[in-house]
C-alpha cells in the first residue's frame, strides 16, 4: 500500500503496516480533529473497516478501533458525536471506488487478526507533553509523565473543593479517568483513586474532579487531556479502574448544586427551556 487517500477534514496514508490519520485546519474542521493533528494506527489497533453511505452525497470509510487499543476512544467512552470520529473518513460519493478498494485492502491485512478481542495496552499513543485546560471551577494540568494538578476558581468552585485546597495527583496513586462530554449538562473530569477507595458522591464536590460549562473543558481540549492520564496510569502498571466500579451516591446538597449549574446554562442560553424542565424535573425525583 503507501497511497494516500484524502477526503473531507483529514487524509489517510495506507503504510504496510499502520494507517496514518492527518487532520486539516480550518474553520469547518472539528475542533477535536485540529487537535489531535496526525495519528497513526497499527492495523492491530483495528478491529475491522466498512464502508457505507454518508449524507449528502458523501460516503464514510469508518476504521472501528479494537476495544482497549486507543486511549482517546476509550475515555471517550462512546459519548463523542458521529462527526466528531476520529476514525470516520468522509469522502465525496465520487470517490466511492477508490475507497471500496481501499477498504478491500485494509480488510485483507485484518483478515486472520485478533479482530474484536480487547488490546492488552494501548496500541495508539496519546497526545504526547504538558497539557493544561480551564474548566468551570478550576485549571487542570498534566505535565506529560507523572502529576496531574487542579487549581481552583473562587468563582466558580465548591465550598468542598475550597476547603481540601488546590489537588495534585501522583499518576502512580490513580486508578483510571472518567470523562463526561461537557455537551452534556454534567461534564466533568474525575480522576479514579485505586480500586475500592471512596470518592465524593458528586464531581461538583470532588476534590479529585474538575466540572465543566458555560463553554469551560471543550471536548477538544479535555478529552485528549483525560485520554493522556489515562495512557499514563497504564504506562505505570496499573490497569484503569472501570468508570462504574464506585457506585454514586446522591445527596440533597449536590442535587442542589447541578440545578444551579443547570440554570447558569439555561440564563446563558446553553440550554433551551424544555430541557431544563425536563433535566430539572429529572433531577428533583432523584431527592
Amino acid at each position: 500500500m503507501g497511497d494516500v487517500l484524502a477526503g473531507i477534514h483529514a487524509t489517510w496514508e495506507f503504510e504496510s503496516d499502520a494507517v496514518v490519520i492527518r487532520f486539516e485546519r480550518g474553520n469547518r474542521t472539528p475542533k477535536l480533529f485540529q487537535a489531535l493533528g496526525e495519528r497513526r494506527v497499527p492495523h492491530e489497533a483495528l478491529a475491522s473497516v466498512t464502508l457505507t453511505p454518508g449524507k449528502r452525497g458523501t460516503v464514510v470509510l469508518h476504521a472501528v478501533p479494537r476495544r482497549g487499543a486507543d486511549p482517546l476512544m476509550e475515555a471517550a467512552a462512546g459519548q463523542l458525536h458521529e462527526g466528531s470520529d476520529p476514525y470516520r473518513l468522509v469522502l465525496p460519493a465520487e470517490r466511492e471506488t477508490l475507497a471500496e478498494y481501499y477498504r478491500d485492502e485494509l480488510r485483507e491485512r485484518l483478515a486472520g487478526g485478533p479482530g474484536d478481542e480487547p488490546a492488552c495496552g494501548f496500541l495508539v499513543a496519546a497526545r504526547q507533553g504538558p497539557q493544561s485546560f480551564k474548566a468551570y471551577d478550576g485549571t487542570a494540568s498534566f505535565d506529560g509523565a507523572s502529576e496531574v494538578a487542579f487549581r481552583w476558581f473562587w468563582t466558580g468552585a465548591s465550598s468542598e473543593k475550597w476547603k481540601a485546597g488546590d489537588q495534585t495527583f501522583s499518576v502512580r496513586e490513580l486508578g483510571g479517568v472518567e470523562w463526561r462530554s461537557p455537551d452534556v449538562f454534567d461534564g466533568y473530569l474525575r480522576l479514579l483513586p485505586r480500586s475500592g477507595e471512596p470518592r465524593a458522591a458528586q464531581a461538583d464536590h470532588d476534590p479529585a474532579a474538575v466540572v465543566f460549562g458555560l463553554g469551560y473543558g471543550p471536548v477538544h481540549k479535555s478529552l485528549p487531556f483525560a485520554a493522556s492520564v489515562l495512557a499514563a496510569i497504564r504506562s505505570a502498571g496499573r490497569t484503569p479502574v472501570p468508570v462504574d466500579a464506585v457506585p454514586e451516591v446522591r445527596d440533597p446538597a449536590g442535587i442542589a448544586d447541578r440545578i444551579r449549574h443547570l440554570g447558569e446554562l439555561h440564563r446563558a442560553g446553553l440550554v433551551t427551556d424544555d430541557e431544563f424542565t425536563a433535566k430539572k424535573t429529572e433531577l428533583l425525583a432523584e431527592l
